[in-house]
Formats: structure tokens, C-alpha cells, sequence
């Protein structure tokens, strides 16, 4: 059960990942345009907040990737507070964007951290 619940936060991280790849180097590129359904113009208007939105899921990424290492070096418990603080600050961020952004970000961000945060807590029993 460990292992499964360590692939979906690793999943996590990584898409988080993902996300600032969009945001801090593609926002205004085909792709990251079309991922978030914008124009050459507001691309360009808010290429600068984006790229700071993903900083903030790498930090994201990083805290989660760094509670996994803390999982491997040590074993055991080791790095769940990193995983359930990082978890639940994605699942937070995921529920305000999908209620002030995009339903779609429910499904893409909230629910990946959710399923993952379930997992953890049954791994602990």
C-alpha cells in the first residue's frame, strides 16, 4: 500500500511539475496557450503572473518530492508531515481554483491530491 500511495504523490509532484513548465516557460507558447484556452494578447498581459503561479506549484512539487526522499532515505514515517502539508496545500489550491477559475481544475488538481491524501492515511494503519 505504500508503494501505490508513493507513485500518486510522486504523480502529484510531478504534474505540479508540469504545471510550471506551462506557466513559466510555455504560457505564451501553442501549447501553453492551448491548455489554458488564451489569445496571443493575454498571454502576453499576464506572461509575468504566470510564470510567478508556477513558481509556486514548483514549490509545490519540491515539497512533496522532498517528504517522498525523506520516505526513502529514512523509511518508515519519515517525511509524512512534508507529504500531508504539501497534499493538503495542493487540495486547497486545487478547490479555490476550480470554485473561482475552472471546474476542470477539480479533476485535474484537487482530486489527484485528494486520492492521495486518502491513500496516506489508510498506509498508516
Amino acid at each position: 500500500m505504500a508503494l501505490i500511495t508513493n507513485l500518486v504523490i510522486f504523480l502529484v509532484a510531478l504534474l505540479h511539475l508540469y504545471f510550471l513548465v506551462l506557466e513559466m516557460f510555455l504560457w505564451d507558447k501553442p501549447k501553453g496557450m492551448k491548455a489554458f484556452g488564451l489569445t496571443p494578447q493575454k498571454a502576453a498581459d499576464t506572461k509575468v503572473l504566470a510564470a510567478n503561479q508556477g513558481l509556486y506549484n514548483g514549490f509545490l512539487a519540491a515539497g512533496l518530492f522532498w517528504g517522498l526522499l525523506q520516505g526513502i532515505v529514512h523509511q518508515g514515517d519519515a517525511g509524512l508531515e512534508f507529504k500531508v502539508f504539501f497534499l493538503l496545500c495542493v487540495l486547497i489550491a486545487g478547490l479555490y481554483g476550480a470554485m473561482t477559475v475552472s471546474k476542470k481544475i477539480f479533476y485535474i488538481q484537487a482530486m489527484p491530491a485528494a486520492v492521495a491524501l486518502v491513500l496516506l492515511f489508510l498506509s498508516l494503519n
